[in-house]
């Protein structure tokens, strides 16, 4: 008895000792990480998932288990534990990479395992303009107002965001968004940012992210620059309505611990209005990536634009319909503007130990803004006409640090994020004038500088256990606003603090690797424009929004993905920029509800269907029942493609986008028109080294208003104003072709 005893506990312990943890990480043919990338046992059927150095760890593995390892993109392997040596150090693997398979998505027991829809959508449907690059976010529809000059508009989950206001934006962790601008709080120009130096997309819908603050209500959008290129090529664009466009992407050092690349983008553009827009903007980036001997990461990037164009702006629908203008005619054809931004920012991943790093940042911008514009025509000033001017010069100073740590709670995985940081903007000269044919200044209506400093710290804790994921952060944002008022006979320094604290809790349950259910509840904030905070005396300047999602990452088949959500979104008090009289109207508060669905299906090896739908209801909570609408709030939404890629020498695609018609104003007797908008594209390999390929945006001519807005007008020979829509029509049937030298 007392030697089965002894036998049963020698063999117990030799189990226990075999049974280690295996320590590995993921890397591409050019040494590069893998992130995201699914590791099983098959012997024990633990799992775990790589991280953004591509590190993983695997607890209870004896030699001779075998491991299958998958990512998006990647070829399967399985890795076989050779030795008691494979657990002494951490072992590289390198994965091949092949044609693009949908059941090699991972859906990753983490906060943002959404980003696995815009993997898909980059890898099926590349980004091939700076139009297309906002709508990688599922359910985010844009409108253009000036042929790629001024910021999109954006819509997002019930908002009319603006260019802004709800939707926090940055690259490479350098915030996009502007505070204090003088075209309107939170204004977003992406334009900087060159579609093909492009690598992924993070977003996420919701207030739910510890890490993001400031505007990030309906959501946030990151995106990430590639650190390298396979090749140099040059690529030329001509089209229809002046377009030509022409790129050059270049190598510049590519070595087994340097890149560096260089790309330049000069675009010109007439667009289809009898007047035309001229516009014209030159982009340059560069970048440059280091690998230390600890394995740590430096990147420094550069980047400056310029654009300049020439306006027909909104034009009122009743000047259409009387026959004295066309869809592209003007009433004031001498809107037009310049805008400009250097940016300057350096990276550093620096690796601690196995299971610690820290991703830092610090950037500084340059930016330049000057806006022609005349929305009431002749309402206000019946002898000159309504333009005005808006202006700015803008210094921006930032810096973001966050520890990663990962750690053992018993049986427990943990993942501890902190961080800190802060911005701080210098505007001088924010102007709102009366001005007319661009040239003369009649009067002055706003003109002062602008000091706005915030500084914010934050900390969430992954817990995983089993099947469940509890993520509870919370984050601490602390403003200081200054406006000196140059208007003021006397000098007049105005400032304002203020701090908020935004608690946040998410709960996931993933019952297997293709099924996770979430819950994300969370309360944000966006802030007011610095203006408006000193002249309320720091009232009611960082409203909250409180949020929640209920939703679900599913694979019913192998070939098909599918996302869905329902959620909740209340606001303390919502604001709407009027820019043309330089003042922030309060509309009270709001709250939205919707139903997000997203569907990806892999057809065939080659072809590839995607389609997100969104449905919402958006209403002022203080207002009566019927007039309670919120202008501009998209009720429903559609957007989604077929895609061919790599059919031989062949790849293209067609997409489509819908937005169904919505309140203009506040009782929905003003309707802004919906639109069922199509596009494709098509390319066609000629030999290694050339490419042809062509695109056509409005694919059936559909007449559509691409941006529309309630706005009382009174036109030259009007005798009384009237209120109806103003819009600017959408791109008629427009055809573009291009070739590429890649060497």
């Amino acid at each position: 008895m007392l030697k089965n005893i002894t036998l049963m506990i020698v063999l117990l312990f030799a189990f226990v000792s075999n049974a280690q943890e295996f320590k590995g990480k993921l890397i591409n043919k050019d040494a590069k990480a893998i992130e995201g990338a699914y590791i099983f046992n098959v012997n024990t059927e633990n799992h775990t998932h790589s991280n953004e150095l591509g590190y993983f760890k695997l607890d209870n593995n004896s030699v001779g288990d075998t491991l299958r390892i998958g990512a998006l993109g990647f070829e399967k392997i399985n890795f076989v534990i050779g030795g008691k040596d494979n657990f002494s150090k951490r072992i590289s693997l390198v994965l091949k990479e092949q044609s693009f398979e949908l059941d090699e998505v991972v859906i990753r027991p983490n906060l943002n395992s959404l980003n696995a829809i815009s993997e898909i959508d980059l890898k099926t449907a590349p980004v091939r303009s700076s139009q297309e690059l906002l709508q990688k976010v599922p359910g985010l529809i844009i409108g253009q107002h000036a042929g790629g000059g001024k910021a999109e508009q954006i819509f997002l989950r019930g908002f009319d965001i603006d260019h802004g206001t709800d939707i926090s934006i940055s690259v490479d962790g350098m915030p996009v968004n502007m505070v204090s601008h003088a075209h309107g709080q939170g204004y977003a120009d992406l334009h900087f940012l060159i579609p093909e130096t492009l690598d992924q997309i993070d977003f996420g819908k919701g207030s739910y992210y510890a890490s993001k603050g400031d505007f990030a209500t309906a959501g946030y959008v990151n995106f990430q620059t590639k650190e390298s290129i396979d090749k140099s090529m040059v690529r030329f664009e001509y089209g229809d309505f002046g377009w030509n466009r022409t790129l050059g992407m270049f190598n510049v050092i590519d070595s087994d611990t340097d890149q560096a690349f260089i790309a330049t983008e000069y675009t010109q553009f007439d667009g289809a209005f009898e007047s035309p827009q001229n516009f014209s903007r030159l982009n340059i980036f560069g970048k440059y990536t280091t690998v230390l001997k600890d394995a740590s990461k430096f990147s420094l990037t550069a980047s400056h634009f310029t654009s300049t164009w020439d306006a027909s702006g909104q034009i009122p629908q009743r000047a259409v319909d009387n026959g004295s203008i066309s869809r592209f005619g003007a009433i004031d054809d001498t809107e037009g503007g310049t805008t400009g931004r250097t940016n300057i920012n350096a990276s550093l991943l620096k690796i601690i130990d196995d299971n610690t790093f820290v991703k830092s940042n610090v950037f500084y911008s340059n930016y330049n803004f000057e806006l022609y514009s005349n929305f009431t025509f002749f309402l206000d000033d019946p002898t000159n006409g309504d333009q005005i001017k808006q202006q700015e010069e803008r210094d921006i100073f930032g810096f973001n640090t966050e520890l990663n740590k990962s750690m053992k709670w018993g049986s427990a995985d943990v993942i501890l994020k902190a961080g800190a940081g802060f911005r701080t903007d210098n505007v001088d000269d924010v102007e709102l004038s009366h001005t007319l044919n661009r040239k003369t200044t009649i009067n002055n209506i706003q003109l002062g500088d602008v000091q706005e400093t915030s500084v914010f710290g934050y900390a969430s804790l992954d817990y995983k256990k089993d099947k469940w994921s509890i993520i509870p952060g919370i984050r601490v944002d602390n403003f200081n606003f200054g406006y000196v008022d140059a208007l003021q006979e006397e000098y007049t320094n105005l400032s304002e603090s203020k701090t908020t604290i935004s608690p946040k809790l998410n709960i996931l349950y993933s019952s297997s690797p293709d099924l996770q259910l979430f819950l994300k509840t969370g309360i944000g904030f966006h802030s007011n424009d610095a203006r408006v905070v000193v002249a309320q005396q720091g009232e009611d300047i960082l409203p909250a929004s409180y949020g929640a999602d209920l939703g679900t990452i599913w694979r019913p088949f192998s070939k098909v993905f599918v996302n869905a959500a329902a959620w909740y979104l209340y606001l303390e008090q919502e604001f709407v920029y009027v820019g043309d009289a330089g003042i922030v109207e309060p509309s009270g508060k709001t709250r939205r509800l919707g139903l997000d669905l997203g569907v990806r299906y892999q057809v065939t090896d080659w072809l590839f269907f995607n389609t997100d739908a969104t449905y919402t209801n958006a209403r002022s909570i203080e207002e009566e029942n019927g007039s309670d609408y919120i202008p501009l709030a998209p009720d429903f939404t559609l957007a989604g493609g077929l895609n061919v890629l790599d059919l031989g020498r062949f790849s293209g695609g067609i997409k489509y986008r819908y937005i169904g018609d919505r309140p203009a104003n506040e009782d929905n007797s003003i309707v802004a028109a919906g639109y069922f908008v199509t596009d494709m594209n098509a390319n066609y390999k000629l030999s290694k080294n050339l490419d042809l390929g062509i695109s056509i945006e409005n694919l059936f001519d559909t007449e559509w208003n691409e941006t529309q807005f309630a706005t009382e007008s009174r036109l030259q020979n009007e005798t009384a104003s009237v209120e109806e829509i103003h819009f600017i029509p959408g791109t008629p049937f427009f055809i573009k072709g291009n070739i590429t030298f890649t060497f």
